[in-house]
């Protein structure tokens, strides 16, 4: 009999946070589960503090697999890998520097079995680190939640949703090789092939997010190649399955897209913001989900105001972060 849910963790460079990862998904109060991680080549040893916490819980270690990359590939081939053995009714991705609430499979196991919903997705923690933030994504149907996603207002992660294993075969959705950028965006794909969704409003992850200058790191040229092709693949994805009923909710995934290169000082992600997308920069002030405050960035970097957009960054993400979190 096939386990209730497959757990898919792509390891890598993770030796200081994996063992509190792997407790909380071996700490899970229902049992019916399998455990698929999948070591990405990684240089530290981070496999070596796995299998000391798997020594830890002994009725789990039949449930285990450990599969090896011979070279590092990405976490979305990583991903892929685990997808392709699993043997779950669904699957859950999570990723190695974060965890769970002790109950939380239990309670989407009972969610899934009572609503027979294809899509479980699920509220999570924002942790810092000292303290924590709720983060709520409440949505009522599939497209509603796809023109949230798009709009803005609910996010595409993959560690807040369990989805039925069939969905990924049947439609042949899996993470972009060679492509590692925003690989995330296959959520969406997923939303626009189930058939019924449920939602839990409870927060049973922790999200960790303790560094802020990483939202501004410089990145390679290839870095901004790949999330520009993995972006336009979503786009022509849903033109295609959709045709023109998303259309200004797509005006607003492209400024979301770009939305990073004004969150940094750096002259030449300006430029970048100018250059890519510019037919949706005429969509900025509909979209009222996003802050107003937001909205005012994006304005001002349509009018090139790019001394407001410094003081922005200086102000939210250097002065009052550093205070908060």
């Amino acid at each position: 009999m096939s386990p209730f849910i497959s757990i898919i963790v792509p390891v890598y460079n993770v030796e200081h946070f994996i063992a509190r990862c792997a407790r909380s998904l071996f700490g899970q109060s229902m049992k019916d589960i399998e455990y698929i991680f999948v070591d990405d080549c990684t240089p530290d040893r981070s496999v070596e503090v796995l299998r000391q916490v798997m020594d830890e819980y002994k009725s789990r270690q039949l449930n285990v697999k450990i599969i090896s990359h011979n070279c590092n590939q990405g976490p979305g081939s990583a991903r892929n890998t685990g997808l392709k053995i699993a043997s779950g009714e669904y699957i859950y991705f999570c990723d190695s520097d974060d965890w769970l609430e002790p109950d939380a499979m239990e309670r989407l196991h009972e969610t899934a079995q009572r609503t027979g919903a294809d899509l479980v997705w699920f509220d999570w923690y924002l942790s810092f680190s000292s303290k924590e933030r709720w983060m709520h994504e409440e949505e009522e149907n599939p497209i509603a939640c796809l023109k949230s996603i798009l709009s803005g207002k609910l996010k595409f992660n993959l560690w807040n949703k369990i989805v039925r294993r069939a969905l990924y075969i049947e439609h042949e959705v899996y993470f972009p090789e060679g492509h590692r950028m925003a690989e995330d965006m296959i959520m969406i794909k997923l939303y626009a092939y189930v058939n019924n969704i449920c939602y839990i409003p409870l927060p049973l992850y922790h999200y960790t997010c303790n560094n802020y200058s990483s939202l501004t790191n410089s990145h390679s040229e290839e870095y901004f190649i790949q999330i520009r092709h993995n972006s336009d693949a979503i786009i022509h994805f849903l033109q295609t399955i959709y045709g023109d009923m998303l259309d200004i909710e797509l005006q607003y995934f492209k400024l979301n897209v770009k939305l990073p290169f004004l969150i940094t000082n750096d002259k030449s992600s300006y430029k970048r913001w100018l250059e890519w997308y510019p037919e949706a920069n005429s969509f900025i002030k509909r979209n009222t989900v996003i802050s107003f405050k937001i909205r005012l960035l994006q304005r001002m970097a349509v009018y090139r105001q790019f001394w407001y957009i410094r003081l922005y960054y200086f102000l939210v993400y250097k002065v009052v972060a550093t205070i908060i979190y």
